[in-house]
This record gives structure tokens, C-alpha cells and sequence, in this order.
């Protein structure tokens, strides 16, 4: 006799920060749309009132809402407006997509391991602004992507998943950002399409992934494609 197969859990309830293009963000609603993710993005936060995204997330219907940093006193005095914001809108996963804001420990123990952010290096190498750059300037033959969990650090959380790519010898920072980029909208969806299904497991600085697939699956988050 077989177990009976558990029911698929809801879709989990997004809240996506930017403060700019917001290309990640396309990728997350366009995942949605293939039926690649089951979530629903509750509400776009950006603290930018000039963010490209703001536009992608009400093309598609989405609440766009601008809470900008300059008018609060604090950091942790806009934090607290953006977990208000959060909070009103029943969101259980925070998406940082390109959201130019260190978060202050009144988000992250507010969102406690239900932050995520991407960084266009592989952790914990060059964190900060100006990744590719750094990563051109260092003289590194690969570099790539990283999905973690937000903690109170500068881009050190525990990783999720990461994918590589190749440097070449005449990339310049716009040319491995492309590259990044695209590898950046593939992971990030999976990431938290593994969120959503209850497959992650933070133990101590590790992320266990359960019934994680076969290398040869995801070779891209092992290897770097030939392009």
C-alpha cells in the first residue's frame, strides 16, 4: 500500500523590493505566468519613486507602492514602514530584486530566514556595489550569482543556490553583468520556487536543500555554460 501523496502547498505570498529596473522582478512575474513558480507577488516596494519597476509590477496588475528612505529619520525607522507595508499585505517571503537598501536588524528579525536577495558575485566574494567590477579588477577566470537568506551582514548570508559563469579576457563589467544576469534570472524563481515547496533548511551557516536534484539536472549551477 502507498502513502497517499501530500497535497500541493499554497502558492507563497511575495513582497518584492527594488529600487530600480526591476529585470528581476520581470523574470519572478514571467516564471508565475509559465506556472515554473506558484506564488503571488502581493506587493512592489521600491524606495525610488523613478524605479523602472514600479511600471513592470502595474502593467501587470500588481500593487506598486514608493516608500522612500530620505523622508524617515532613521534606517530602522524606514524599516519599520517597510515591515508595516509588508505586514498589511499578508506577505510571507520578502524578494530583494535589486533593492539598494542594507536592511537594519529590525527587517531581518522581522522576516527571520523569509528574506532573500541576489548578488551578482559568488559569495562570499566581492559584496557590495560594483560586483562584476570588482570581480574584472581581481582578475578571477569565473564568477556568477548568489541566492541567500538576509541576515545582518553585507551580501554574507547563508547561500542557497548560485550559479557560475565564465570571465573572458576582454569582459568588461557591462559584458559579465549580461552574462550574470541571465543566469540571475533562472535562479532566482528556482530559489524560491524551493521556498515555497519546503525544501530549505538553514543549519547554522548552510542551507540543506532536500530531494535536491542530480548535478547533471542544473549543470549551470555546477559548471559554466560555454557562452
Amino acid at each position: 500500500m502507498t502513502a497517499a501523496a501530500s497535497p500541493p502547498r499554497p502558492p507563497v505570498r511575495l513582497g518584492v523590493l527594488i529600487s530600480g529596473e526591476g529585470t528581476n522582478l520581470q523574470a519572478l512575474i514571467d516564471a508565475i505566468a509559465r506556472g515554473d513558480l506558484a506564488a503571488e507577488i502581493r506587493v512592489v516596494i521600491s524606495n525610488q519613486a523613478a524605479a523602472g519597476g514600479l511600471a513592470r509590477a502595474r502593467h501587470h496588475g500588481i500593487d506598486a507602492q514608493v516608500i522612500d528612505h530620505r523622508g524617515f529619520p532613521s534606517r530602522q525607522d524606514f524599516d519599520r514602514a517597510l515591515v508595516a507595508a509588508l505586514n498589511a499585505h499578508g506577505v510571507e517571503l520578502v524578494v530583494c530584486a535589486g533593492f539598494m537598501r542594507l536592511l537594519s536588524p529590525v527587517m531581518v528579525a522581522a522576516f527571520r530566514d523569509r528574506i532573500m536577495n541576489i548578488h551578482p558575485a559568488l559569495c562570499p566574494a566581492f559584496p557590495g556595489v560594483d560586483a562584476q567590477q570588482q570581480a574584472i579588477d581581481y582578475g578571477v577566470r569565473f564568477s556568477g550569482c548568489t541566492v541567500f537568506f538576509v541576515t545582518e551582514g553585507v551580501d554574507n548570508g547563508p547561500v542557497i543556490v548560485q550559479a557560475v559563469v565564465p570571465v573572458h579576457q576582454d569582459d568588461d563589467a557591462a559584458t559579465l553583468a549580461a552574462r550574470i544576469h541571465a543566469e540571475e534570472h533562472r535562479i532566482y524563481p528556482w530559489a524560491i520556487a524551493l521556498f515555497q515547496q519546503g525544501r530549505l533548511e538553514i543549519r547554522g551557516r548552510r542551507v540543506h536543500i532536500r530531494d535536491f536534484p542530480a548535478p547533471a539536472a542544473i549543470p549551470a549551477l555546477i559548471n559554466p555554460r560555454s557562452s
